[in-house]
Parts: structure tokens; C-alpha cells; sequence
């Protein structure tokens, strides 16, 4: 793994840095490949409505993407993690107002998942999110939902698991976007309660139309799902991947079962469009 904070090779962060110390900040997980990083628009796009929306100095977009850029260029193949703080600050929640962002950019291998293509098995989780409209959306640090519900099943002929908010309502995945497809209705998750708002997720609304699908957010419910035709997800480093069976969990709610989505068309085809990028 490589490591370059603000610009500079390096791993030392001072312990006064509140994202370390509050989870102050915002962080993008980005495809690299052949040299370059797929969809950096959008996941800068996305960086700078969170810090925005966080109070945080935003980093100057043209040199944070010539950064970002030979970083790729430098790896070939693979991810790249880029975190965005608040910075150093005084003890205490409230922020001074004259703290400077740090940035710390990691280069990885590409995970085994993110080649697969065959369609997965994914699970319903028994940890909720909570509601927060203002936080909704954002790729904050704080993640600890996700991180309690990663830990509910150690299977890995699993690769993802459901969450859903405390109305029971399915949000997302604990590190991907959901999608399911009724004829030619292809509805994800609403995500102005809470859940993140993944930048493939805004590319296959953007490209759905190209496909004569109608794209549309609003309310899953288990019920929902059941009657799907075929059920995916996405993430920015896996792109999209077919799922083929949803398991209730070790808890699951009355009348829940096993179910078995028949079709992998939709996801087979957006991730030719994907390729073509």
C-alpha cells in the first residue's frame, strides 16, 4: 500500500486530527483502471458537496484531481482511497473555524470481488441505520453501522448484507447501492433519511434511460423485493454485480424467506455500457 498525506509520501497523523478523533471528514473509494480513475467527476463532485455540507475547506478541485490523476497513473489497476478531514483542532466537538483539511490518499490492490461476475449471495442484517436527513447521502467517516453489520456473518459465500432504516425500510448494502427491476421500472432506495449515495449508483440513474428503463427512488420493503425480476448492486470499485438469492438473516421478520431473483439481464448490460467507458 502506498500513502501520501497532503501531497507527500508518508503515514504520520497528528492525534489531534479530528477525523481521527470525531470522524470529522468525508472519503472516496475510486476504480483504477488502465491509469486512470473511472467516474472522477463524479466522485468529486460528490467530495465537494460533503465538505460543503460539512463546513469543511474544500480542496482545490484541478490540483486534488492532478493528484489523484498520477496517483492512477502510478498504480495502473486497482483502488484508491482518498479521506478528506477537517483537520487538526482544539479538544471539544466544536470546530475553531481555522482548522486546515488534511488529505491522505492510499493506493491499493484491486480486492478479488471486484473482477467476479458471477451473481452473488447477499443476507439481511439485523443492525439498523439511523435517520439523520442532514448527514443523508454523504460518504462521512463514520461508518460504524456498516462496521456492526459486517461483523453479523463470518459466511464468505456471502458477499454483501442489507440494511434497512428503523421503519424497516431496505437502504442499501453495508458497502453498496441496491437496485431491483419490476418490467421496465428499475427502482433504487430513496436516501434522503439516511444511507450514501454511491456514485455508480448516480451513473446507472443517469444511464438507465439508454436501456428504455425508467428510473425511480423511493421506499423497499421486503414485500417489494419478492416481487422483483432481477435484483443487483454497485459500488464504484466493483461496478455493478448480479444477485442471485437474498437470505433473511438469523433474525428474520415473520413471513420472510429465501428469495431468488430469475433474471440478470439489466445489470449484464449496464456493465457492458460500464466497460465501454
Amino acid at each position: 500500500m502506498s500513502v501520501w498525506i497532503n501531497g507527500r509520501r508518508g503515514t504520520k497523523i497528528d492525534c489531534r486530527d479530528r477525523g481521527l478523533q470525531y470522524g470529522d471528514g468525508v472519503f472516496e473509494s475510486m476504480r483504477v483502471l488502465r491509469g486512470g480513475v473511472r467516474l472522477l467527476d463524479f466522485h468529486l463532485d460528490r467530495l465537494e458537496a460533503g465538505c460543503e455540507r460539512l463546513e469543511i475547506a474544500v480542496p482545490v478541485r484541478r490540483a486534488l484531481q492532478r493528484e489523484l490523476e498520477r496517483a492512477a497513473k502510478r498504480r495502473g489497476e486497482g483502488v484508491l482511497k482518498l479521506i478528506v478531514t477537517r483537520g487538526r483542532g482544539p479538544r471539544g466537538y466544536r470546530p475553531s473555524g481555522h482548522e486546515r483539511c488534511t488529505r491522505i490518499l492510499t493506493a491499493h490492490a484491486l480486492p478479488a470481488a471486484a473482477s467476479a461476475a458471477a451473481p452473488v449471495r447477499v443476507r439481511l442484517c439485523a443492525t439498523p441505520l439511523g435517520q439523520n436527513p442532514r448527514l443523508a447521502g454523504l460518504k462521512t467517516l463514520n461508518r460504524l453501522e456498516s462496521v456492526v453489520a459486517r461483523t453479523e456473518w463470518r459466511d464468505a459465500r456471502i458477499w454483501e448484507g442489507l440494511m434497512r432504516d428503523v421503519d424497516e425500510n431496505i437502504v442499501c448494502g453495508t458497502m453498496s447501492n441496491l437496485f431491483m427491476r419490476s418490467g421496465s421500472l428499475l427502482l433504487t432506495p430513496a436516501l434522503d433519511r439516511c444511507g450514501v449515495a454511491g456514485v455508480m449508483r448516480r451513473w446507472i440513474l443517469q444511464t438507465a434511460g439508454q436501456l428504455r428503463l425508467r428510473p425511480l427512488e423511493g421506499r423497499i420493503r421486503w414485500q417489494d423485493l419478492s416481487q422483483a425480476e432481477e435484483v443487483f448492486m454497485s459500488n464504484a470499485v466493483v461496478g455493478l454485480i448480479s444477485v442471485r438469492s437474498i437470505q433473511p438473516g438469523t433474525a428474520p421478520p415473520r413471513g420472510v424467506r429465501v428469495l431468488r431473483p430469475a433474471h440478470f439481464e439489466t445489470a449484464d448490460r449496464l456493465r457492458g455500457l460500464l466497460e465501454s467507458l
